[in-house]
């Protein structure tokens, strides 16, 4: 079994309180995980360490056979990650947004157009993001994660404040992802809307994962 994710005893402090506190974790390739928790348990903060974004403060954490203590840029390269706040360039536009992602990640611009359709937004493609609903602003976000085609998807909520058309969207990327060979992490609330996806469930309080069941194990979308 090849292994996407593993993090031994990981503390990350968030102003001397530890976000992450000797949390254990292990992935294989290919699966879905749903993260669920209470607001503060550190589901935010795994994330982010996994896409080396937070700092080890102790312990230790490997992405895709990077370390991200020692090797941040080759797990930056590997990972896409979508968070509340949409980290795209307000004074751009959604097409200069994944140009700049596409290049960055040395992918072809047809990665830009399919990425537009794939989220409906070309026929807006050229407004700037600062112009955009709360609704447009998640589909850009959630496209400039998949122009970049990472091996591991990183979604934070990914379903709030889109309709039910964007939701679906959601739900498509994810399995067009696990079809690539992707792997993918999903942080929600949203259980209900989740969990069919997910071979994994993790359940995370207090910056440990108390609980991780595999689920789904046979589903058409991936095997656990």
């Amino acid at each position: 079994m090849d292994i996407a994710v593993e993090v031994d005893r990981a503390v990350v402090l968030l102003d001397r309180f530890p976000a992450l506190a000797e949390l254990d974790l292990t992935l294989p390739t290919g699966s879905v995980s749903l993260v669920q928790g209470p607001n503060g348990a550190g589901k935010t903060t795994l994330l982010r360490l996994l896409a080396g974004l937070a700092t080890l403060d102790s312990g230790s954490a490997r992405v895709l056979g990077f370390d991200v203590a020692t090797q941040r840029r080759q797990v930056r390269a590997s990972v896409g990650m979508l968070s509340p706040d949409a980290m795209l360039y307000e004074d751009l536009s959604i097409l200069e947004n994944l140009t700049f992602w596409a290049a960055l990640g040395r992918h072809e611009t047809d990665s830009v157009d399919a990425a537009l359709e794939r989220v409906g937004m070309t026929s807006v493609a050229d407004q700037s993001v600062r112009s955009l609903s709360t609704g447009q602003r998640r589909r850009a976000a959630l496209a400039a994660v998949a122009v970049r085609r990472p091996r591991l998807w990183l979604l934070d909520e990914p379903h709030a404040g889109l309709d039910q058309a964007g939701r679906t969207i959601v739900d498509d990327l994810v399995s067009d992802a696990i079809r690539a060979g992707a792997t993918v992490i999903v942080a929600s609330h949203e259980l209900d809307r989740v969990r069919p996806l997910a071979t994994h469930v993790l359940t995370v309080a207090g910056g440990v994962v108390h609980r991780a069941e595999v689920v789904n194990s046979g589903s058409g979308v991936a095997n656990a």
